[in-house]
């Protein structure tokens, strides 16, 4: 027989276990990673609609991880900040993927150049969900998206490689003589043959350029421009994801 000290541990396990399965039935997981040398401070922002997780922004030292409970259907995207500094009200500015200054972006996207993780989440009817990672604003620092313990047809966005090394002179972004982030040929050349705008906005006009071929070639797991759907979009049915900056290779 039980005694009352150990009946009421059990009776504590069985409801974190009962809130935990509620967890995952409601939503989804993410479980951010930073295996940098060195901090970070992801970005988050919900699409039309939906609502942004952790206020928008959060600290992540490196090593550190996060997990960020979702609900179901959620749109959105997240991005690594680097080389921030705030003061004690959460007002300063960060080298790349800067939101107007703010350590909680509060529905504010990150400045370009930045490397993008999107995602639009299923539900228990409909559990398929879709997510990449994405170089049409420019790259800032390697990160992957992956299903935990893997799933069928489930695959990897990714992009592994620091583009930083091996960035155009001419896309180049340096903050101190260090190259910090890499723009993309949209946010360099500012015309509607490079951003897939105006009469450049479908398929059948919008082409990879020159620059989106050299991204490709090094991340072929992430969008390079923005009609990239055929070898970048991932679909899954997993109910746990975890996010990697700076993942292993």
């Amino acid at each position: 027989m039980l005694r009352p000290s150990s009946s009421a541990s059990l009776l504590v396990s069985l409801l974190l276990l009962l809130l935990t399965s509620s967890s995952s039935a409601i939503g989804e997981q993410l479980i951010i990673v930073n295996n940098c040398n060195e901090s970070i401070w992801p970005g988050m922002l919900g699409g039309a609609g939906h609502p942004t997780p952790k206020d928008g922004g959060f600290h992540l030292g490196s090593g550190e991880e996060v997990v960020v409970d979702l609900p179901q259907k959620w749109s959105g995207r997240l991005w690594g900040r680097q080389g921030c500094a705030f003061d004690k009200n959460g007002k300063g500015s960060c080298y790349t993927g800067d939101c107007s200054g703010l350590l909680h972006c509060q529905g504010i996207g990150g400045a370009p150049p930045a490397t993008m993780v999107e995602m639009t989440l299923g539900s228990s009817t409909s559990p398929l969900h879709f997510y990449d990672v994405s170089l049409v604003d420019g790259f800032n620092l390697p990160v992957s998206m992956a299903p935990v313990g893997g799933g069928i047809g489930c695959g990897v966005a990714s992009c592994e490689v620091d583009l930083n090394i091996c960035c155009p002179s001419a896309l180049e972004v340096k903050r101190d003589g260090k190259i910090v982030g890499c723009k993309s040929a949209c946010l360099a050349m500012q015309s509607a043959k490079y951003c897939c705008t105006g009469d450049y906005s479908n398929p059948k006009t919008c082409k990879p350029t020159l620059f989106a071929h050299l991204f490709k070639a090094i991340c072929p797991k992430a969008y390079s421009y923005a009609f990239d759907d055929s070898s970048s979009l991932n679909k899954c049915r997993a109910s746990r994801y975890v996010i990697t900056f700076c993942p292993p290779k």
